[in-house]
């Protein structure tokens, strides 16, 4: 436990943000999930909808510190990946 005042801050503000944090990445990964689901099921035109509102939802992310610049790039190319695959076919 801290001592002092501002430690107590500390520990407030702390607890605030990692519960933001987690219900960004929790939703996050919710979206993305789905949007592999479409995929999978071979539904494109719902896939892409869902899909461009995911990438909305990591630019988000990433604008906000909640996950990193890479990371975000990774998840959008992946998904872009699938997709794009899916409509050659």
């Amino acid at each position: 436990m801290p001592i002092k005042k501002a430690g107590f801050k500390a520990l407030r503000q702390s607890k605030k943000r990692t519960a933001r944090n987690l219900k960004v990445k929790s939703d996050l990964k919710k979206i993305i999930k789905g949007s592999r689901k479409l995929l999978d099921d071979k539904k494109a035109e719902e896939a892409k909808k869902l899909i461009l509102q995911s990438i909305k939802e990591i630019d988000r992310a990433i604008s906000k510190g909640i996950i990193k610049k890479n990371t975000g790039a990774r998840k959008k190319s992946r998904l872009m990946k699938r997709l794009n695959a899916l409509i050659k076919k």
